[in-house]
């Protein structure tokens, strides 16, 4: 069966996800989708419910189901899969898991990815976030969570524009765009449901979707950030670095993306891959990527990690575009963007520390 396209919508306290499920769960885009709440009393869907399909469960307006998390997160997904399969309910096509406002989704994401038999189920299609115009900036300034929270976003939603003031609009869309330049950002007013169908490797069809999309580094067109082109080695790296005024909490946060133009070989990206996530995990906030491996360069492997947690890679049956370039993103917490990239080019075989440089290096046996 193809996999569930799995989506987290999250968000700061007040920062009107609400409003938007409830419109987004009126959508008839979004039947045949379970909802997952922390509670429904919480979320306000009361004008919406129907009736009680099942214990725990209700069906909404639109087609959907509703249901609360009693107790752990994967023993409701996996009671979900259980009663789809034995047809105790109707074999539902889309799950979006609503967290709480001080939540940090990367447990959520992790619960799936680390699961052998969720993983296979289903297939994380992305993280959308909410961001209140109007007390986005303070939000920021006194919880690192929210700025976490948009730093692994997939697809951010500025909500209560209109009730904010052309500066503090921009002034707080310039501090998102920096704390994640590659996530495109929308008006509450303009998040369709859409945004939520639009989101993943894979469509309820099973069929492959906008993979140079998902990746959010779509070739040939830059993003409201400068690029940084680095060396000529046939790959580029960007980074998206902070201006020196930035919140303390900003300034943790950076996005790096990679761009490769020969093949990798496949032991090398597992060695990659390994040594980062087991030596930085942490701070590998996320890792998205289409990666063209030497063994196999027509069909390109799709990379996705939340910190030292990685879902299994899935092979493409074909490259999405006309791109043949390796494109992986990495939005990373406390870590130094030149000490990715040196090894990266270690493990790609390539000189990557100039002699003077490896002196200071020596007591850092990883960036060696």
């Amino acid at each position: 069966m193809p996999p569930i396209p799995l989506t987290v919508l999250t968000g700061f306290l007040g920062s009107g996800k609400t409003t938007l499920l409830n419109r987004w769960l009126s959508d008839p885009a979004l039947a045949e989708t379970v909802v997952i709440i922390n509670e429904f009393g919480e979320i306000g869907l009361d004008h919406l419910f129907v009736e009680m399909a099942d214990e725990g469960l209700i069906t909404l307006a639109a087609g959907c189901l509703c249901c609360t998390v009693r107790g752990d997160l994967v023993a409701t997904l996996e009671d979900l899969l259980r009663r789809r399969d034995n047809g105790r309910i109707a074999p539902f096509r889309r799950v979006i898991i609503e967290t709480t406002g001080l939540a940090d989704p990367a447990p959520v994401l992790q619960a799936v990815l680390r699961h052998p038999y969720l993983a296979q189920r289903y297939a994380l299609a992305g993280v959308v976030v909410t961001i209140d115009a109007v007390n986005g900036t303070g939000t920021l300034d006194a919880h690192e969570e929210a700025v976490k929270q948009v730093a692994v976003a997939d697809r951010l939603v500025l909500t209560k524009a209109d009730m904010a003031d052309a500066e503090t609009v921009a002034r707080l869309r310039a501090r998102v765009r920096q704390l994640n330049p590659l996530a495109p950002m929308v008006t509450a007013e303009a998040a369709h449901a859409t945004l939520i169908t639009g989101l993943g490797v894979f469509g309820v069809d099973g069929k492959i979707a906008d993979v140079s999309a998902w990746v959010g580094a779509e070739p040939g067109h830059d993003h409201d950030h400068d690029h940084a082109h680095r060396h000529g080695h046939g790959h580029h790296h960007h980074s998206h670095d902070h201006h020196h005024d930035v919140n303390r909490h900003d300034a943790r946060i950076r996005a790096v993306s990679i761009i490769e133009e020969q093949p990798i070989g496949r032991g090398a990206f597992e060695a990659f891959t390994d040594l980062l996530r087991s030596a930085h995990g942490p701070d590998l906030l996320r890792v998205k990527g289409l990666v063209k491996l030497a063994d196999d360069p027509e069909h390109p492997v799709v990379v996705h990690g939340v910190q030292h947690v990685f879902h299994p890679p899935v092979t493409l049956p074909a490259w999405p575009d006309q791109d043949r370039r390796s494109r992986i993103v990495f939005i990373l917490r406390d870590m130094d963007e030149d000490f990715l990239r040196r090894l990266w080019d270690a493990f790609l075989g390539r000189p990557a520390i100039d002699m003077p440089d490896r002196a200071a290096l020596t007591d850092n046996p990883l960036a060696l």
